[in-house]
């Protein structure tokens, strides 16, 4: 998995390194720690009508939204799902 440059920003990330940071970033977590695809949708439903989301990430918390909204431990920083 490539590293997540925690003081990067996205715009320094092409299209394809982007999608690759979440494809693998979500394929390196155990499936036991994963939601199912229908969970996820909801999900990332919400953040997508959300103020917070900026780009791929939430302004809130900084996580990209896409692999907190697929494990079961992630959590909306105002409780919304």
């Amino acid at each position: 998995m490539p590293k997540i440059c925690t003081r990067c920003l996205l715009k320094d990330f092409s299209k394809e390194q982007y999608e690759k940071i979440i494809v693998e970033g979500i394929r390196a977590l155990p499936a036991e720690d994963i939601v199912s695809e229908e969970l996820e949708a909801e999900r990332l439903d919400l953040c997508g009508q959300c103020e917070k989301l900026n780009r791929g990430t939430c302004l809130a918390c900084g996580c990209f939204v896409e692999i907190r909204a697929a494990t079961k431990k992630g959590r909306c920083p105002y409780g919304k799902w």
